[in-house]
């Protein structure tokens, strides 16, 4: 098994490792709830030892995909949302530069019609949670603190999708951020890029629309955020990976 990596970039043996586990989970069709080999076995497959072994199942614990129970051995994660998301991630690979890429699709597609629904259906208070979210991106950004920017962020989105009430929108939304989160975190280790500051206009200007009840200029800012959030990634894969 291989990483996405081009072979010349340097990548931390457990980030690796933690890829080449979720490859292994795909070849051998195990499905949430299906016990796993044991950190030896897996260390054996891909000639790495224990302790890299064990940081990369740190890793896809962390973020959902493998579950590790004190004298029962590895499993892979079986905590299912609304619409199945352990299946998505069955199949999802992190540091796979296709599916990051269709990810970027799929939530163009969902987030663009949840700013629209929004912008007819959202109720005052409603209004107030994306306004606050979109605020505590802003102050995360001018503070530095990535943490508090993350979080806003995830409010922002998850909170237009609430409100468009729809629920299999919000439960999609959640589901392709929790998703693109393991991305971030596996293949890029951290935040990505240098968009943060554009992203906060853009969040300003998604709101706006929804405000004043313009379900076209809504669903236009949503798809321009994404579409630039995703052009800042490929600028930010290209600088990580080839150094330009």
């Amino acid at each position: 098994m291989t990483g996405a990596a081009s072979p010349g970039a340097y990548r931390p043996g457990y980030e690796v490792a933690a890829e080449q586990i979720l490859q292994l989970i795909a070849e051998l069709g195990l499905q949430p709830g299906d016990r796993m080999p044991t950190e030896n076995e897996l260390a054996a497959r891909m000639g790495t030892s224990r302790t890299v072994v064990r940081e990369a199942v740190k890793i896809l614990s962390a973020i959902g995909r493998v579950r590790a129970h004190k004298g029962r051995g590895l499993y892979v994660a079986d905590d299912e949302g609304m619409l199945g998301s352990s299946r998505w991630g069955a199949f999802f690979l992190p540091t796979d530069l296709d599916h990051v890429y269709m990810l970027f699709e799929f939530r163009r597609v969902q987030e663009t019609e949840a700013s629209r629904l929004a912008a007819t259906r959202a109720t005052p208070a409603e209004l107030r949670t994306i306004e606050a979210a979109a605020e505590t991106c802003r102050q995360g950004h001018l503070t530095g603190q990535d943490a508090l920017f993350d979080r806003g962020d995830d409010d922002f989105h998850l909170g237009i999708a609430i409100a468009s009430h729809n629920q299999f929108l919000v439960a999609a939304v959640r589901e392709a951020r929790r998703l693109q989160r393991q991305s971030n975190i596996i293949g890029m280790r951290g935040t990505v890029g240098g968009h943060a500051s554009e992203a906060i206009d853009e969040h300003t200007a998604i709101y706006q629309a929804i405000r004043d009840g313009d379900p076209d200029a809504a669903a236009l800012a949503t798809a321009s955020h994404l579409d630039n959030t995703l052009k800042d990634y490929r600028l930010e894969i290209q600088r990580r990976v080839f150094g330009r």
